[in-house]
């Protein structure tokens, strides 16, 4: 049985196709802001000519995030929530909360081992877009996402900033550059103060901390992950992959549910 999910953000599109419970293609890409529809249609033919399929090869095509109303080409839909859950399963069957981080939000999921979800926590408004704060800050000090976490690893700390809200915590950061502050040390307030937003939202649900597993396309930044751990004093697993975890979750649950 051929099943895919799309999973459709404020940045990015994420296709994964499934064949036989194994993952045969997956793509991401820009998704356009207003031309959603469109990019992940041509998104969606890229996997498809991936995997040597037709669309006609698929039986179910379940779509999911914030732009999920968009598709088209979907035969049906589900909310973010249970992607999310039945992706972090099948990657990580023993875990039971994940902290979903990507450009527009943070989501908190906390559930069991059959998936039935017991808390859930999206982030207040001021704790949302913190990936596009991590870009914004960055183009602000002059350098790529990637330099900023090479220089906070060098950085002893001290520099703290706002983490209640991105706007204001732009603002302390334009005085920090201002006044001269070590680019470094900006670097590790910044990633720092995602972290400390990330953590706050985490902290209003109740977790396991024994088994988290983080997702999403923030979950690459390793400087997040690193100051997340410091902040929260638990380990975590990241996902492999961790930006195409609810178009898993969708095309699982194409492939198991009856919608």
């Amino acid at each position: 049985m051929v099943t895919a999910g799309v999973d459709v953000g404020v940045k990015t599109v994420k296709v994964v196709i499934l064949k036989d419970d194994e993952v045969i293609a997956s793509e991401t890409g820009p998704a356009n802001g207003f031309e959603r529809g469109k990019a992940a249609e041509e998104i969606w033919n890229k996997a498809l000519k991936s995997a040597r399929l037709s669309s006609s090869d698929v039986g179910q095509v379940i779509a999911t995030g914030t732009g999920k109303m968009d598709i088209a080409f979907a035969t049906n839909n589900i909310v973010e929530p249970v992607a999310d859950v039945k992706g972090a399963l099948k990657l990580a069957p023993k875990s039971r909360t994940l902290i979903d981080i990507g450009a527009e939000q943070v989501r908190v999921v906390k559930y069991d081992g059959k998936g039935k979800i017991a808390n859930y926590t999206l982030n207040q408004q001021c704790g949302a877009g913190l990936g596009v704060f991590a870009e914004a800050m960055a183009r602000d000090l002059g350098i790529t996402v990637e330099e900023m976490i090479r220089l906070a690893a060098r950085s002893k700390g001290g520099v703290v900033v706002n983490g209640e809200c991105g706007n204001y915590a732009g603002l302390e950061i334009m005085t920090l550059i201002h006044d001269g502050t070590a680019k470094k040390d900006i670097a590790w307030a910044v990633l720092d103060a995602i972290a400390n937003k990330i953590a706050a939202t985490a902290n209003l649900t109740d977790i396991d901390k024994k088994n988290i597993i983080l997702m999403g396309g923030l979950a690459k930044n390793e400087g997040v992950v690193a100051a997340l751990k410091r902040r929260m004093g638990v380990e975590m697993d990241v996902a492999e992959e961790p930006e195409i975890v609810g178009a898993l979750g969708a095309a699982v649950v194409g492939a198991t549910e009856t919608l």
